[in-house]
């Protein structure tokens, strides 16, 4: 096998949430809060494997460990079809309240329905937007973001067609409101399957490429944080 890339994309799961010096110590210890995400990105990291997290838990607690061996790791939750929409809406919807429902019968719906797991969720799908928010400064006041409601339903007859329902609802002249309504239904698995493929490409892409500033020595490769794939999820993981 000439090339290996990790891609997690299980369960939605809750575990050790902390600094790689407390990860390591809970290793010794055989700690079980540790969740097997966890374990994967850090065997990945050790081994220079590029490791992507497509779920909205905190896989990438040794960040620091990724960086100090130059291992590419990117994530986090895979952004589609709700989110990408949201995503687009937020720019504009100044003062917005924002009412998301997601109806799942699958595995993933099955999982979000303990409250443990869908916080995990629910924080990713928020990030989305507080994300915009933060970079939309001429838009939004300091401290101000639409009032965003994120409801994940458990449904086994939709199995894994998945039901996506948003309101939009935002100011307009002389204190009236406009709201905008979406629903959306599809395959969930069909939706994320080629943003699965693009992240593994790209991510395989970043281990092959090397660069070098005009006043540089020598060449070398991306920052182990890749932003470049970083975009395809909801709550990117980045460096400020």
């Amino acid at each position: 096998m000439k090339k290996l890339v990790s891609l997690w994309y299980n369960n939605v799961i809750v575990g050790l949430k902390d600094t790689m010096e407390i990860l390591f110590a809970s290793l010794n210890r055989n700690e079980p809060e540790i969740s097997l995400s966890t374990l994967y990105a850090l065997a990945c990291i050790m081994e220079n494997v590029p490791f992507i997290n497509g779920s909205p838990h905190n896989t990438f607690v040794p960040v620091d460990l990724a960086i100090k061996r130059n291992s590419l790791i990117g994530g986090d939750d895979f952004k589609s079809g709700q989110t990408k929409m949201k995503f687009v809406l937020v720019d504009f919807l100044v003062g917005a309240g924002i009412k998301s429902y997601n109806h799942l019968g699958n595995n993933d719906g099955m999982n979000l329905s303990a409250p443990q797991t869908f916080q995990s969720m629910e924080i990713s799908k928020s990030n989305v937007v507080d994300d915009m928010v933060a970079i939309s400064a001429i838009l939004y006041e300091p401290g101000e973001h639409p009032n965003h409601v994120v409801v994940i339903k458990y449904v086994t007859y939709v199995g894994d067609s998945k039901r996506a329902m948003d309101e939009y609802t935002s100011k307009i002249f002389m204190g009236g409101q406009s709201t905008i309504v979406l629903h959306n239904t599809y395959k969930d698995s069909l939706l994320v399957a080629p943003v699965i493929l693009d992240l593994v490409l790209l991510a395989e892409l970043g281990t092959l490429i090397q660069l070098k500033a005009e006043r540089e020595g020598k060449f070398h490769s991306f920052h182990p944080v890749a932003t470049i794939i970083n975009y395809l999820t909801k709550a990117p993981l980045c460096l400020l």
